[in-house]
């Protein structure tokens, strides 16, 4: 009596697994939230009149000590040390495309249109990381699924949307360069991440991926000097406002967003509709852009067509994370793959 009084007390396997694929969802879409912080705190940084140069280098020049402390519980730093030292070239090679390509891309763009444009743009990682593919592997990972293609290019026909709509029907030079920007540095991002653990793959050394950012991040410190160096030149120092802007990004988009999210896909990472579920909430990253780039920025509401090409992306994305999930859950490797897709 007393066992079965214990049993019906004892939650079933479907109730438990349905709860932890909700807190994985609910952590996705927190660490949307912090990643929203990428476009929101750049584009208020641009507002206030601040170089872009200098958001590009502040950002990642307060990361390097943010993140050193955390390493001593995420494998330590030294096993970082060791392997830049022993290979240093594609070290500074694939974090002078994956972050500063990409992170000088995005900032220079951010003075080019309100947050919820830029945020939908980016969206292009999505099929960036895809194309990549063929020109990094020489494995079945080549290989570009027909399904994830479809749903790219409905994500790229929502962009397209999106920038013609705000532009009302048309881009001027600005506008094409913007586009531009962005576009490579959606195609920076994962590219420089998943050129390094195939490097890291090769060279048979195992770093998880805290110890990769700050791997990336020290190597790619001398281009952010660099860059520091142009925006005293071009501008003159950073206003302190603009430094705290910095401080928001590196904190909440650079390292609170991707444990967040690194967390959600490791609770989900054996089953296609969780994991699928939990990627799909990047799409809310558009939203909450553009919540609080008319809040707070004082933003216009995307409207008319670039309403609809905002709503074609979410679309695409949600679509694109199913089937991209499929294809990776249960899969280590897989899944690791679509984590160096993240982030901003």
């Amino acid at each position: 009596m007393t066992g079965n009084a214990g049993w019906a007390h004892t939650p079933r396997m479907p109730d438990l697994h349905r709860r932890t694929v909700l807190l994985a969802v609910g952590i996705a879409l927190a660490s949307a939230l912090f990643f929203t912080c990428t476009y929101v705190l750049n584009r208020a940084a641009a507002v206030e009149g601040g170089h872009w140069a200098w958001t590009a280098a502040l950002r990642y020049l307060v990361t390097l000590p943010l993140l050193w402390p955390l390493m001593r519980w995420q494998g330590g730093a030294a096993p970082v040390l060791r392997a830049i030292a022993a290979r240093p070239l594609p070290w500074l090679c694939w974090s002078a495309v994956g972050f500063v390509l990409f992170y000088a891309g995005l900032t220079y763009a951010a003075a080019s249109g309100p947050s919820w444009l830029v945020a939908g743009t980016f969206q292009l990682t999505v099929i960036a990381g895809m194309l990549c593919s063929p020109f990094l592997y020489r494995d079945a990972r080549a290989r570009i699924p027909l399904p994830a293609l479809g749903a790219g290019l409905v994500v790229v026909s929502g962009v397209l949307l999106m920038q013609f709509g705000h532009g009302g029907g048309s881009l001027d030079r600005e506008g094409w360069i913007a586009l531009g920007c962005v576009a490579v540095a959606a195609v920076a991002y994962p590219l420089g991440n998943r050129g390094l653990l195939l490097h890291l793959e090769r060279s048979g050394e195992t770093l998880n991926a805290t110890q990769r950012v700050f791997g990336m991040t020290l190597a790619s410190q001398p281009a952010w000097w660099a860059l520091a160096l142009f925006a005293v030149s071009a501008s003159g120092w950073p206003s302190t406002s603009q430094l705290w802007l910095a401080v928001g990004v590196a904190a909440g988009a650079g390292i609170i967003a991707t444990v967040l999210f690194f967390q959600a896909t490791g609770m989900v990472r054996n089953d296609p509709t969780g994991l699928a579920a939990a990627e799909a909430m990047q799409a809310a990253e558009i939203l909450f852009a553009t919540l609080f780039g008319v809040l707070w920025l004082g933003e216009a509401w995307p409207r008319g067509r670039a309403a609809w090409g905002a709503v074609v992306v979410v679309a695409g994305i949600v679509v694109f994370s199913v089937v991209a999930a499929r294809g990776a859950a249960g899969k280590p490797r897989a899944t690791r793959r679509l984590r160096t897709d993240r982030g901003a």
